[in-house]
């Protein structure tokens, strides 16, 4: 039986919003397996990008509970939070989230420094050579094309490497050819990795390439779909 890479059970997130209450999720429960592909579909507003956070303990759920590669979320603080990430997680954004004050190449060694890994410098070229960037290694953000900087964010991604890379709407702000070519990569470097995929979109067509589809509506799961 595979082990569980995600465990979420009762998953509530509320806020107030002046003298009422505002439920963005509402008990939501399912496990994902190590090593599975699986896409949180839902329209904007639907709750997808709030239980990204939830699942990567960037926030705390009002009720329920998360299990992170075995870990209990709740459990740990802060600090314990951010270190199962560093260990465990991989982020690709829709905005890109690179230092503009870094080059493609310091980008992705960043999180290897910060890990303490030897050999940063090696790693991170060896990646961005493999995304297609082995020219591009000195070039800052501005320098690169939309499709190049979300290129060196998922290379950022796969450094670690991750157990989990947690990818939100990673084509929506890249036209569909180049939207297309990087789902390839993303998909590519999660079959040799390895790595359990949970892709938030809310392109049904993008979705279809993931094992199942958890569909949201209104901050409840009202479909799990597997392939």
């Amino acid at each position: 039986m595979a082990s569980k890479m995600v465990s979420v059970s009762g998953l509530t997130r509320e806020v107030a919003t002046g003298s009422s209450v505002l439920t963005i999720l509402d008990a939501v429960s399912f496990d994902i397996d190590d090593g599975e592909s699986v896409a949180i579909v839902g329209q904007s507003g639907s709750g997808k990008t709030t239980l990204l956070g939830l699942m990567a303990g960037l926030d705390l759920p009002t009720a329920g509970a998360v299990s992170l590669a075995g870990q209990e979320l709740t459990t740990l603080d802060e600090d314990g939070r951010a270190a199962l990430r560093r260990e465990t997680v991989g982020f690709v954004f829709q905005s890109f989230q690179l230092l503009p004050a870094l080059t493609a190449l310091e980008n992705v060694m960043l999180p290897l420094e910060l890990a303490g890994r030897d050999g940063a410098r090696a790693s991170a070229t060896r990646l961005l050579e493999r995304v297609g960037l082995g020219p591009r290694l000195t070039h800052y953000p501005r320098q690169l094309s939309g499709g190049e900087q979300q290129r060196v964010a998922i290379a950022r991604a796969f450094a670690g490497p991750p157990r989990i890379l947690f990818a939100d709407e990673p084509t929506g702000n890249l036209d569909v050819a180049t939207g297309g070519d990087i789902a390839d990569l993303m998909f590519e470097l999660n079959r040799e990795s390895n790595t359990t995929l949970v892709l938030m979109t809310h392109d049904e067509t993008l979705s279809q390439r993931c094992q199942r589809r958890l569909r949201l509506a209104s901050g409840r799961l009202v479909a799990d779909e597997r392939r």
